[in-house]
């Protein structure tokens, strides 16, 4: 596990610097980081036979319910960075109201399928997943975290 998601955090960080000028590179990311997650999922679950086919249709699903939602991060950032060089104190609050709707809109896509994993899965076993979840987001959150400067306005 601790060599997937180190592989997910690297894979993050070397396609970082090139997902900041184009939006292929992002997309590239994504499929990366989508491809570890999964990986990485799939060794710490420890699925049984009957748990397997329901688990991962819905993992698909989360996964497809959070696309969008985590498209609207990569377009808060984009406008950070956009306004970066002369961010005013309006640009600034609108930035960080954006970016709590996003965190929003992201909690309650994993409130809601936190209820459906319980209904197919253990719950031990639904905050294992989500807990493995969390773990991966962190992981990407401190790269994001490196990557883009404090807010200065001008």
């Amino acid at each position: 596990m601790k060599k997937i998601l180190f592989a997910v955090g690297t894979a993050f960080l070397s396609l970082t610097a090139l997902a900041q000028s184009s939006n292929d590179y992002i997309e590239m990311t994504r499929e990366v980081i989508k491809a570890e997650k999964k990986a990485a999922i799939a060794e710490v679950m420890n699925l049984t036979d009957a748990e397997s086919q329901p688990f991962w249709d819905l993992y698909n699903e989360y996964q497809g319910k959070q696309y969008p939602v985590h498209n609207k991060r990569i377009a808060i950032i984009k406008d950070f960075a956009d306004n970066y060089e002369n961010l005013t104190d309006e640009k600034a609050d609108e930035l960080w109201t954006n970016y709590m709707k996003f965190q929003q809109e992201l909690l309650k896509v994993k409130i809601s399928y936190y209820k459906k994993l319980k209904k197919i899965l253990p719950a031990g076993k639904a905050a294992l997943f989500m807990q493995t979840e969390n773990k991966i987001e962190a992981l990407i959150n401190a790269s994001l975290a490196a990557e883009i400067p404090l807010i200065e306005t001008r």
